[in-house]
């Protein structure tokens, strides 16, 4: 995975290529898709849910440049690979779930991979987790039409978010926004067809 897919598209940052290195992603997963677990896709895990395509998530993850001292939210954490990989990172992860089997099988598995640093929290996504808030790093685990006003509000000064924003049908685009100043600063990284997360498509509009 490391070869075939992550380096060959941008993910350079070394220290990140080392943490994927630690993490068995098949252990994030229900059993019955563990022999899929590396392949260069979106991973279906049920109820409108994926785990993310590998180089997604990594570049993803590269893009908010997290630091030892960091405090990170996952938002939408899933299964919570990404939140694991985070934590060799970073100094704290929120890995924010509604859905309790995803939650389940992601504590598993950072107990398999004797894990303290991530926090499995079970509450609605939309709110963010603001006990813990402001963040340094918030990165979703799946596309959304438009960040939250709850959870962009919970991003630190200088803080850096990672989303595939999908505001229409078609292709997302993956977007890191910074705070700097008080201000949200958006910029375009990469072209990604990430499902969108479930409760997080955009609102229909009115027909005349």
């Amino acid at each position: 995975m490391i070869d075939g897919q992550l380096r060959p598209n941008s993910v350079t940052d070394e220290r990140l290529i080392d943490a994927v290195s630690h993490i068995r992603r098949e252990l994030f997963v229900p059993p019955h898709l563990r022999a899929a677990a590396y392949v260069d896709d979106d991973l279906p895990l049920g109820q409108g849910r994926y785990l993310m395509r590998p180089m997604v998530a990594a570049r993803l993850l590269q893009a908010t440049a997290p630091q030892p001292r960091d405090v990170a939210l996952a938002a939408g954490a899933g299964v919570g690979y990404e939140a694991a990989v985070l934590s060799l990172l970073v100094r704290s992860v929120v890995a924010l779930e509604e859905e309790p089997e995803l939650a389940r099988i992601g504590r598993s598995a950072l107990v398999d991979h004797r894990i303290a640093a991530v926090q499995f929290v079970e509450a609605p996504l939309a709110a963010g987790y603001r006990q813990r808030a402001p963040y340094d790093v918030i990165v979703f685990g799946g596309a959304v039409a438009a960040v939250p006003p709850a959870i962009s509000g919970q991003l630190a000064e200088g803080g850096r978010m990672a989303v595939v924003l999908r505001p229409h049908a078609g292709v997302g685009r993956a977007t890191l926004i910074v705070r700097a100043g008080g201000v949200l600063a958006c910029r375009t990284i990469f072209d990604a067809a990430t499902p969108l997360l479930p409760g997080f498509a955009a609102k229909p509009g009115f027909v005349f």
